[in-house]
Formats: structure tokens, C-alpha cells, sequence
């Protein structure tokens, strides 16, 4: 009897508090991604001011953090692999405290760039152990929702700093005004994030380590005794059971378990997962996330209207990823990513064409207005939408899911290393593109991956709903 059945037989003896409990502690570490990721897009042009930068320094002081991310999510997964992964997340939880801290506190792009490449270390970790930590401690018939919170979070954060930067950028009277006690609003953003990153510091002590690491450490006894908290000792036996067979306990994993032993080459489900990394950034999500403020002063806005056009899309964001983890279990992890692709690919497309063909001001920018200006936000918050309930966390569910057991951490590391490396070339190719070829052109070679993405997910991926890890490592 495998833990699916055993899940479906005795529901009433699932310790679910306790699970959604360690599942939200963990996705803490989500939040602080997208809080960290979000409140750079009120500061651009503060920035700008503030460290006398270029284009191309503005668009490296914006990116660098993604530099950290990529190194972050790359050795996190290892490193996980020897101290843990509750260890792993507090290290990321303090490294965001001194991050937000010395962001704010910075007098120039390099001191700035060293505290951003700090915390973009704690986002490329807690993005990949978070989610590899609630998978494995998640009973299979609920796993996808649970995982789905790391997602929620993730929008949850970047909402909070939308609305904390337009409300602080409000009361100072702009990004680039002086605030409290003589600092600037755009330092105050940063100094913000020290609030939920101390708390999530806090309630990681209060979380055990994950079942299936402790088994692979030869810690029977410590993963059985935590593993029947969340159900019962029969179940919990049979779990330890099945997780032997499926982890490598004579010696640590390495990177080099990712190979295949036989062929030499990297195992197919390694290359999946990389594909569905880079695609999820390829498709230009963070291009609305971090130049949201930047992207619609160019098309005409207002610095008020455009952070009030970012607490909008934040707020779809939200209210779209519930639909996500409403969704996840019972249609499918495969399903809803061919639904995404096709999505975000009409509605990038519907932006290419309004921003290629808006009206233009005297300047030479796009300046749209009435029913261009509307229908440009509808298309924008539409393709938000798409992302939230598809892409954005149904891709962190796979990652979390599909590798086997015995070089989870391998694979997670490479797929990380490209999510961010992906997120990175976008971020920093954004402003050049915006100046070279425009909005309208740009966002045209972003609906194109759409269709790539639904290409290759139709192509390549399997669907995991329901199944146990262990089912899944036996593939």
C-alpha cells in the first residue's frame, strides 16, 4: 500500500494544522523572495538620483540582485544536502535581514550592489529549499496546494512592497524625497523588509527538519518520530520504508548524480526542469514586476499611477494565485502550464500590438491615453493573471516534485542556477531593449516563448498530481 492510499484511507489521522503550519513557516521564505524581488521597482528612479548611474549602472544595480539568486539557488541545493534544509533557510533568513538593512543604508552602487548580491543569495535559496521543503513533509493528495503557498507568498510579498513603496512614496511626496528622521523614502522601502524577515527568522526555529533528509543522514529514528506527527506510527514505519529505497544513504549526493551512470549524459528529467526555469522567465514576468513603475512612465502614467498600476497587479496576482492552489490538485500540474503558455502568449501578444502601434508624444515615447491606455492595462493584468494561477506556481510544484530522491538537491541547484540566470538576462536586457527596439517589439519576443513553452510542456512533461516522491524517484 503506497502513501497515497494510505492518505485516502485514513484522512481523519492527518495531522493537517501541523503540516499547513510548517508549510506556512517555510513559505515565509517565499514571501521575503517577492517582498525583496518587488520593492526595487519603486526605487528605479531614486536610485538613479541618489548614485548619479547611467542606464546601463541602473539596470546592473537592479539586476545584481539576480546575480546572488543564481548563486544562491545553485548551492543551496547542495548545501541542503549536508546541513539540512532548516539550516539552510536560517542562514537565507539572516542574510536578508543585513541585506534590507544595508540596501537602505547605502551611500553609493557598489556598497548598494554587495547587500543586493547578499539578499539575492537568501531569494535563490529560500526559492528552491522552501518549496523542497514543504514537498517533503506534504501528504501526496494535498502536496500541490501546500507547495502552492510558496507562490502565494511569493505575490503576497511583492503586493506588500507595491503597497508599502505607494504609500511611503506618497507621505514623502515622491521616491526621491526625505522621509524620517532625515532618510530618504527609497531607503525606508528597503528597512521595511527587516519586519517580516526578522519574523521569518524567528518561526524557522520552531520548525523540524525534513523527514526525508534525516533519512538519507541515517536518522531513522528522529524522521519516523516527526513523520508520525503528522499522521500515525503504522503510516510513519511504512514511509521510512519506502523513503530508504529512494535516497542515497552510503554517501552524501553530488552534483555529479545528475549524470546518468550508463549514458554519461544528464538525466531528461534534469533537462525538463531547467526548460521550465528558464521559460517561466523567458515569457517576461519580471519585466512587469521590477520596471512596472519604469514601463508604465513610459507609456505615459505618472510615477502615482504607475505605483497604483502595480498595487492593482499585485492585487490580481493574489486573488489569481487561489485559484492556483484551488486548482492544482484536481486539474493538474500539465494542464493548467499548456493553459498558461497559450495565455500569457494572447495577452503579450495584445500588448505588443498596442504598444507598437500607441500614440506618440512630442519626445518621441509612447504616450497612450482613453480607451488605448485601458485596454493596455486590461491586457497587462490578464497576462498577471495567467501567470498567477499557471506559470508562477505550478512551475515552483514541479521543481518541488519531479526530480527523484536520490539528486534532488543536484537538480534543484542546475534548475535555480537557470531560473535566475533566465530572470537575470531579462531584467538586465529590459532597458536596452525598451530604448533600442520599444515596448511594442519587446513584448512581441516575449509571446513568442509562450508558444515554446506550451511546445516543449506538451512535448516533455509528465504529470505528477497525486503521486508520492517516492513513486515519482522509481520513474
Amino acid at each position: 500500500m503506497n502513501n497515497n492510499q494510505l492518505a485516502a484511507e485514513l484522512p481523519g489521522r492527518v495531522n493537517y494544522a501541523r503540516i499547513i503550519f510548517l508549510s506556512s513557516v517555510a513559505a515565509l521564505g517565499g514571501f521575503l523572495f517577492g517582498y525583496d524581488s518587488g520593492v526595487i521597482n519603486g526605487t528605479v528612479s531614486a536610485l538613479q538620483q541618489a548614485f548619479d548611474s547611467d542606464e546601463i549602472g541602473t539596470g546592473f544595480n537592479i539586476a545584481s540582485m539576480l546575480l546572488g539568486c543564481a548563486a544562491g539557488a545553485f548551492f543551496a541545493g547542495n548545501l541542503a544536502d549536508k546541513i539540512g534544509r532548516k539550516y539552510t533557510l536560517l542562514i537565507a533568513a539572516m542574510a536578508f535581514v543585513i541585506s534590507a538593512w544595508g540596501s537602505g543604508a547605502s551611500d553609493g552602487s557598489v556598497e548598494f550592489v554587495v547587500f543586493r548580491i547578499l539578499g539575492g543569495l537568501a531569494v535563490g535559496a529560500a526559492s528552491i529549499i522552501a518549496p523542497a521543503y514543504i514537498g517533503e513533509i506534504a501528504p501526496p493528495h494535498i502536496r500541490g496546494r501546500l507547495i502552492s503557498l510558496q507562490q502565494l507568498a511569493i505575490v503576497l510579498g511583492l503586493f506588500m512592497a507595491f503597497f508599502s513603496n505607494y504609500n511611503i512614496a506618497n507621505a514623502a511626496g515622491g521616491s526621491s524625497e526625505l522621509l524620517w528622521w532625515g532618510y530618504g523614502a527609497w531607503q525606508w522601502m528597503f528597512w521595511m523588509e527587516i519586519i517580516p524577515a526578522g519574523i521569518f527568522l524567528l518561526a524557522l526555529l520552531f520548525i523540524p527538519e525534513s523527514p526525508r533528509f534525516l533519512v538519507a543522514s541515517g536518522k531513522d529514528e528522529k524522521a519516523l518520530k516527526i513523520l508520525a506527527s503528522f499522521t500515525n506510527m503504522e503510516t510513519a514505519s511504512k514511509q521510512v520504508e519506502e523513503i530508504k529505497l529512494t535516497v542515497t544513504r552510503e554517501r552524501k549526493p553530488k552534483f555529479t548524480d545528475i549524470i546518468n551512470r550508463v549514458t554519461g549524459k544528464i538525466h531528461p528529467i534534469v533537462w525538463i526542469g531547467m526548460g521550465l526555469a528558464a521559460l517561466q522567465q523567458f515569457t517576461g514576468i519580471n519585466v512587469v514586476f521590477y520596471y512596472g513603475a519604469v514601463l508604465w512612465q513610459a507609456a505615459g502614467f505618472t510615477e502615482a499611477d504607475a505605483l497604483l498600476t502595480n498595487v492593482i497587479s499585485g492585487s490580481v496576482n493574489v486573488l489569481f494565485t487561489f485559484v492556483a492552489i484551488a486548482l492544482v490538485d484536481r486539474v493538474g500540474r500539465k494542464p493548467l502550464l499548456m493553459i498558461g503558455a497559450l495565455g500569457q502568449m494572447v495577452m503579450l501578444g495584445l500588448l505588443a500590438l498596442v504598444f507598437a502601434f500607441g500614440a506618440r508624444n512630442e519626445a518621441g515615447g509612447i504616450e497612450l491615453s482613453g480607451q488605448s491606455g485601458l485596454f493596455a492595462l486590461l491586457a497587462a493584468n490578464g497576462y498577471i493573471a495567467f501567470f498567477a494561477f499557471t506559470w508562477g506556481p505550478v512551475m515552483w510544484v514541479m521543481l518541488g516534485e519531479m526530480f527523484p530522491n536520490k539528486f534532488r538537491g543536484a537538480a534543484l541547484a542546475v534548475a535555480g542556477l537557470v531560473q535566475w540566470g533566465s530572470n537575470f538576462l531579462i531584467t538586465i536586457s529590459f532597458p536596452l531593449m525598451l530604448a533600442s527596439i520599444g515596448l511594442g517589439v519587446s513584448y512581441g519576443i516575449y509571446a513568442a516563448f509562450g508558444l515554446i513553452a506550451f511546445w516543449m510542456v506538451r512535448r516533455f512533461v509528465t504529470e505528477t498530481k497525486g503521486r508520492t516522491l517516492e513513486d515519482i524517484s522509481m520513474d
